[in-house]
Order: C-alpha cells, then structure tokens, then sequence
C-alpha cells in the first residue's frame, strides 16, 4: 500500500507518529480508539537505514500498529523544499521495506509546539534535548488524528 489519502487510512486502531530529522526520528504512538497521542522514543539514525527501520517495526509491531503518520516539513507558504522531499524518500523506503499504510501530515511548527510545552513543564535544556523529537511526533500524530476525525 503506498501513500495514502485519509479516505484511504485504516479508520481504527493504533498508529504510528513520526517526526522524521536529519540526525533521528522522533516516535510516537496512539491507542487503538485513537484518544490520546504519546511520544514514544527517539530513533538515532545512523549512516544505515535497516536499523532504523528494524526497531521502527519492532515498534510498530509491539503496539499492533495499523499505519504510519510522518510529518512532512512544508515551507511557511505550504511549498515544499528537500526536508520535504527527504521525508517523501523516507516513505518510499519504508514501503520497500514493509508494505504499510502511511499518510503524510503536514508539521509545520511542531517542534516549537513541543519546545513550548516542554518550558512551560519547566523541563531542563537536556530534558528537553532527549525528548524533543518524539514529542513533536505526538503532536504531529495529535494533528493528525483531529485530521482523520473530520475525515479532510
């Protein structure tokens, strides 16, 4: 299954947030109903991706994942420069990979949401260092789940 619109996403059960960077990926998850969005673990990617996505699916299949959610980091304007395309080759990889449902979400502004609630939990600089990215990938996977709601 490639890419795939929100019509087109499984409609139930758990899934996958990613906040896919140039050094990690971020990783969250949800529950089967869908309620409640959490950050998982922080993936290190190394100069090899079937690491990566080894412990990306030993995630997945812990939580009986039905999908993937992956932040796609738009320009301010909604255009889309190479973080973009890195995260599209990203998904194509992982469906070479495994042949999983992925739907892409649109993060602009998701890590400073996340550095936000980390100051205002008055996290120190490393707290907040070590939990950024799967952090942004709850709120990138919340974002989401109110988009797949609305079915738009």
């Amino acid at each position: 299954m490639p890419l795939v619109d929100v019509a087109d996403f499984p409609s139930a059960g758990p899934l996958l947030g990613l906040d896919p960077g140039t050094k990690t990926i971020g990783v969250a998850s949800c529950d089967a109903l869908r309620m409640i969005a959490s950050p998982v673990e922080t993936i290190p990617k190394g100069r090899k991706l079937p690491p990566v996505l080894e412990r990306l699916f030993a995630l997945y299949d812990e939580r009986n994942a039905v999908g993937l959610v992956l932040g796609l980091p738009l320009n301010m304007d909604g255009s889309e420069g190479p973080r973009a395309q890195s995260v599209r080759a990203l998904a194509w990889n992982i469906l070479k990979y495994r042949n999983v449902p992925i739907l892409l979400q649109d993060e602009r502004l998701s890590t400073a949401e996340a550095e936000w609630a980390m100051l205002e939990a008055d996290l120190s600089r490393k707290r907040r260092a070590e939990r950024i990215d799967a952090s942004a990938a709850a709120i990138i996977l919340k974002s989401a789940l109110e988009r797949l709601e609305r079915g738009a």
